[in-house]
This record gives structure tokens, C-alpha cells and sequence, in this order.
């Protein structure tokens, strides 16, 4: 009982690495926690939403971005992978990740296609959240073979890690 207060007590003030870091994710389409608008899914345009993200610490030279959903029912499935993006960049427009060139590399994403594909849990499956976590990295891009899926750059990035922001909607299919 005393350890679990202590815990209780000990997460009431924590900070997550972003915080600490001072480096932040957000998009202007929805909230950390909130629902995916319809947009961004496949009931949608399935279109990525727009990002941006605050100023990285020192020794940032790329990102990559990884959006995936934990709660598929075959195991955590990649919806968007993007990497090489410039370390001077701090934002993507919505859309980004539905363009064959520009200013990023995209994976092989779990639907078996280059890119973003939004959110599509199996209906009645109840709500399914997708994290969005960009990473900032030591070096200017990944090196990462054409059929990369986005398990593959997730990866490698935890190679060359900085500093990380996430945050996560949620999707549901009645």
C-alpha cells in the first residue's frame, strides 16, 4: 500500500522526455489525446495531418516520424514512417505524407504501400489510439534500403537518437 502511494506520488509531478527536453510535438487538426478527425482515416481523404514541433536540442540533424497503432489486432501496425527530413525543418503540412517525393524518404507502411495510410481499425473494434512520435537524430539522414517498413526506420533511429516527442489520437470504427 505505502509503495503504491509512492509511485502515485512520485508520476503526480513527472515529466515525459519531451518536456524535459523541451522539445514538443502538435498538430493544428487535433489535441494530444483527442479523436483523429475523419480526414485523416480511411472513412476520409486519408490524408496525413498537419505537424509541427518545436525547436530540437543541440546536435539535431534530421527527423524521422513514426505513426503506428498498438491496438491493431494483429500486433502494432505501422501506419507512417518519413525519414532524412532536414534538421532544420519543424513542421509538415498536412498531406505530406501522401506525396511520392519531397522533402523527406517514406517507408513501406503496414498496408504495403510508401507513405501514409490513416487510421482504419476493424469496425467494432473499439477505439484504437495512433502515436505520432517524432524523433530528432545525430546525423543527416538514415540510410535505409527502398522496401523499408516502418518498424525497420524506428528502429535504426533509436541508433542515432536525440530527442523525442509523441503524441496520440484516437480512432474508432462503429
Amino acid at each position: 500500500m505505502i509503495a503504491a502511494v509512492l509511485v502515485s506520488l512520485a508520476s503526480c509531478g513527472a515529466q515525459s522526455e519531451a518536456e524535459m527536453s523541451g522539445f514538443l510535438l502538435k498538430s493544428s487538426a487535433f489535441s494530444d489525446g483527442s479523436a483523429l478527425p475523419t480526414e485523416f482515416t480511411c472513412d476520409g481523404a486519408d490524408q496525413s495531418p498537419p505537424l509541427e514541433w518545436s525547436e530540437p536540442p543541440d546536435g539535431t540533424k534530421s527527423f524521422a516520424l513514426i505513426v503506428d497503432d498498438p491496438d491493431a489486432p494483429s500486433g502494432t501496425f505501422s501506419h507512417w514512417a518519413a525519414f532524412n527530413i532536414s534538421g532544420s525543418a519543424r513542421d509538415l503540412a498536412a498531406g505530406a505524407g501522401n506525396q511520392s517525393e519531397g522533402m523527406m524518404s517514406q517507408a513501406r507502411n503496414d498496408f504495403g504501400n510508401s507513405g501514409y495510410g490513416g487510421a482504419c481499425p476493424p469496425i467494432g473494434h473499439g477505439p484504437h489510439r495512433y502515436r505520432f512520435k517524432r524523433v530528432a537524430l545525430d546525423v543527416e539522414g538514415l540510410d535505409m534500403p527502398w522496401d523499408a517498413k516502418g518498424k525497420d526506420v524506428e528502429a535504426r533511429a533509436e541508433h542515432h537518437l536525440v530527442a523525442r516527442a509523441e503524441m496520440t489520437a484516437t480512432y474508432e470504427r462503429k
